[in-house]
């Protein structure tokens, strides 16, 4: 059974051309692998947050942004080659623990047999989304449509990295559909004027997360990438 929350009465969306997927916390379990990451190298130069604090601050916000804004908390300086040396150990850490989310696959597959384009929207640098992705099996399922907020001038919550994707994949605002597991994915989202809808079925989210989302903004929650069909096109699949 769908468990969906909705907002507004009898709203329901008009079946989209274009479904734009976030990628970590959506298709791929990463949050929290990331957001362990992220405490236990950051500790090792003097700031101090745990995983989950992370998770909740920083998912859906590019890796930069976040560590300027911990330098700028801290009244601190990472060192110049912290970004790769955090990225290397995360590179580590995927290759053993990252798994992809559950029915992704056959969800790509629902949305294709009714017509529809499907991309990756993220604010993930264009070499990470590509070896994790790859690690899961979900590259050939959605290359080349892989877009990258390091490809536009302003990271999530800003809307550019989605209206970035719409014009790449030739799709109008109107016709297109963001599933978003963070606040700033969906303030984003809706910031493009998109339908948002919000996802909390990865390890990260705590149970808050349903109506943060809901409170940004998002036309419903799912827990499971399964339920997307039925909430997009309500009633008999159409042939």
């Amino acid at each position: 059974m769908m468990d969906a929350d909705f907002v507004g009465a009898n709203m329901q969306p008009s079946p989209p051309r274009l479904v734009i997927f976030d990628c970590d916390g959506v298709l791929i379990d990463s949050e929290i692998i990331a957001a362990r990451a992220q405490s236990h190298a950051l500790a090792e130069h003097g700031i101090a947050i745990t995983p989950e604090q992370a998770a909740h601050r920083f998912a859906g916000i590019p890796d930069a942004d976040m560590w300027q804004t911990l330098q700028t908390e801290n009244a601190c300086a990472l060192p110049d080659d912290f970004a790769r040396q955090y990225a290397e150990r995360l590179a580590h850490t995927f290759r053993q623990e990252l798994r992809a989310l559950p029915h992704v696959h056959e969800t790509v597959a629902a949305l294709r047999a009714r017509g529809v384009d499907i991309c990756v929207a993220s604010s993930s640098t264009p070499p990470k989304l590509e070896a994790a992705l790859k690690l899961v099996d979900l590259w050939d399922a959605f290359a080349p449509n892989v877009f990258s907020t390091a490809q536009v001038a302003h990271g999530k919550p800003a809307p550019d990295v989605f209206l970035f994707a719409a014009r790449q994949m030739r799709a109008a605002v109107r016709d297109c559909v963001v599933v978003e597991d963070s606040v700033p994915g969906v303030r984003a989202a809706c910031a493009a004027r998109m339908l948002a809808v919000g996802y909390v079925g990865a390890s990260h989210n705590g149970p808050d997360q349903r109506q943060r989302l809901l409170d940004e903004g998002a036309f419903a929650v799912i827990d499971d990438l399964s339920q997307l069909p039925d909430l997009l096109w309500p009633g008999p699949a159409k042939a």
